[in-house]
């Protein structure tokens, strides 16, 4: 039987969501642009970005709580387990941020931009 994963304290949740909000507040100072992109790319990752990391936790969660010998087995949970799948599949659906990010970054970065800085609307 393969060893089970150590289990994330509550501290290290806490420190996950504490970082998210501080890169939130640092990307509303405006940082450079190439930087506030970079930041950003990893939580946006096809494969391991927030949102299929968090499709997968609401997943994960909703399959150990209908597991495990002492839930209930009433239709309120059914409903609520439900509700949890349907939000990862949400999420999960997602997952194409990264090319939106893609597309911002070359949008950004392209030598002919589609107008002019210097041009005046009639």
């Amino acid at each position: 039987m393969p060893d089970r994963t150590p289990a994330p304290s509550l501290d290290d949740i806490q420190c996950a969501t504490d970082t998210l909000s501080q890169l939130t507040a640092y990307l509303r100072d405006a940082p450079a642009r190439d930087e506030a992109l970079a930041l950003a790319e990893p939580l946006l990752d096809e494969y391991t970005g927030i949102p299929v990391q968090l499709g997968d936790a609401l997943r994960a969660l909703a399959r150990a709580v209908l597991d495990h010998p002492e839930t209930p087995r009433i239709p309120d949970l059914h409903t609520l387990v439900a509700e949890l799948r349907t939000a990862a599949w949400e999420q999960t659906n997602q997952y194409d941020l990264h090319y939106t990010l893609d597309q911002l970054r070359a949008l950004l970065t392209s030598d002919s931009p589609s107008t002019s800085e210097h041009c005046r609307c009639r």
